[in-house]
């Protein structure tokens, strides 16, 4: 027998309720460049085949350096879950409830992108509330290629805990 516990094995120990975020609060997602691999993986699993987000030569012939990146491959890299946001939650999210996004810049293969999750909304219901986040990419150049924003319902504290 051992002492292991599966229910004791996570990313973040300590859980948080909707009355622990401030606003201004931020969740910064690791760093990622946009190489041929994220291009291929993003096309297969897209299903999106313009030649723009595949064939370089195709890009160079409108004026481009390379590869276009899709913006909805952009924004998958403000998934929380590649962040520790979904793990300090793990108890009290009740649902994902509303995503937008405006792309700024392009994105081109060879860029890396720098991703972040920013509190800036907390709407308290009586045992629930909302946490608006401000989602936002930047690029090597520090220029922002996208903004938007991410709702979240989490239940309150229990009461006792």
């Amino acid at each position: 027998m051992t002492d292991f516990d599966p229910a004791q094995h996570r990313m973040v120990s300590e859980q948080r309720w909707f009355e622990d975020f401030v606003l201004g609060e931020r969740f910064v997602i690791p760093s990622r460049t946009q190489t041929s691999a994220v291009f291929a993986a993003f096309q297969t699993t897209s299903g999106d085949t313009h030649p723009i987000h595949y064939d370089v030569e195709y890009c160079r012939a409108r004026g481009m350096p390379d590869l276009l990146a899709h913006g909805f491959q952009t924004l998958v890299h403000t998934a929380p879950g590649a962040g520790l946001f979904p793990y300090i939650v793990e108890e009290s999210l009740v649902g994902f409830l509303e995503q937008s996004s405006n792309f700024l810049k392009p994105v081109y293969a060879g860029d890396t992108i720098y991703p972040a999750l920013e509190v800036t909304e907390l709407v308290p219901g009586r045992s629930t509330g909302v946490v608006t986040l401000r989602s936002t990419v930047f690029n090597q150049r520090k220029e922002l290629v996208l903004e938007g924003m991410q709702k979240f319902l989490l239940r309150r504290r229990p009461q006792g805990s």
